[in-house]
C-alpha cells in the first residue's frame, strides 16, 4: 500500500476538522483585491504555506525516523505507533479526554505571538499560512506518527507533503467560500474518523510485525554476521 496514498487521505478527511479548528484563522486573514481570481489566489498562497510547514516538519521528524532505520528499530516503531494511533482512536470512541500538559502551551507560545503579530500587521497570507502549520493538530500529529516510519528524511517531507495536499482541496473551498462544509457534514465526518484511525493503526501494527505479506507486512529483516564459504 502506498504510504503518501495514505497520508493524503488522511490530510482529505482531516482537513473536514482542520475546518472547525483552523478555518477561524483563514478566514480572519482579509484579501484586499477586488478581483475573484486574485482571492483566489491569496488562498491558495495561504494553504501552500501550511503545506509548506508540514513538508519541513516531516523533514525534521524524518532525520529522526533515518537513526531508527539504522539502527534497526523500525518494525519496533511501527508497531508502537500502530498502538498509538488505535489508542487515540479509541478515546476518541470512548469519549476519553485528557488534559493538555502546560508544557505545550508554553512551547506554542512564541508561534501564537507570531501569528498575532502577523495578523495585526497584515504580513500577508503565505507568512501566516506558513505559521499555522505549527499550530497543534491531532491530525498533523498523526500524519508525523505516519512520517517517522518512512525510510528516509526526504520520504518523510514527502509523506508530510501529500498530507498537506490531501487537506488543501478542502480548506481552499472553506476559504474561499467562507465556510461551505457547514456543522452538520464536519460532525458526521469527525464522528467516522476514529474508526479510520483505528484501521490505519491496524495496518502499522501488522507492518511491523513482519508476517511476510506482500505490499502489507513485509518480512522481519534477518540480522547477523554473514558467513562466507
Amino acid at each position: 500500500m502506498n504510504t503518501n496514498l495514505i497520508a493524503f487521505f488522511i490530510g482529505l478527511f482531516g482537513s473536514v476538522h482542520c475546518i472547525g479548528m483552523c478555518g477561524p484563522l483563514a478566514f480572519a486573514v482579509p484579501s484586499f483585491h477586488s478581483s475573484w481570481w486574485l482571492v483566489v489566489a491569496d488562498k491558495i498562497t495561504y494553504n501552500l504555506g501550511r503545506v509548506i510547514t508540514y513538508s519541513f516538519l516531516g523533514l525534521l521528524i524524518g532525520l529522526l525516523g533515518r537513526q531508527l532505520w539504522l539502527a534497526g528499530l523500525q518494525q519496533g516503531v511501527s508497531i508502537i505507533s500502530g498502538v498509538l494511533i488505535i489508542a487515540a482512536g479509541l478515546s476518541r470512541l470512548l469519549k476519553i479526554k485528557f488534559s493538555q500538559s502546560g508544557y505545550i502551551s508554553k512551547i506554542l507560545a512564541p508561534v501564537n505571538r507570531l501569528l498575532t503579530y502577523a495578523l495585526k500587521h497584515k504580513a500577508g497570507h503565505l507568512a501566516i499560512g506558513l505559521l499555522n502549520g505549527f499550530l497543534p493538530c491531532g491530525f498533523v500529529y498523526l500524519a508525523l506518527v505516519g512520517a517517522v516510519n518512512t525510510s528516509s528524511p526526504f520520504a518523510s517531507a514527502q509523506y508530510m507533503f501529500w498530507f498537506g495536499m490531501g487537506t488543501f482541496p478542502l480548506m481552499l473551498i472553506a476559504t474561499v467560500s467562507s465556510g461551505l462544509i457547514g456543522p452538520s457534514v464536519r460532525r458526521s465526518i469527525n464522528r467516522g474518523m476514529p474508526y479510520v484511525m483505528v484501521c490505519l493503526g491496524l495496518w502499522f501494527l501488522v507492518r511491523g510485525l513482519g508476517l511476510n505479506i506482500p505490499y502489507l507486512s513485509p518480512a522481519k529483516q534477518s540480522s547477523g554476521v554473514t558467513i562466507c564459504h
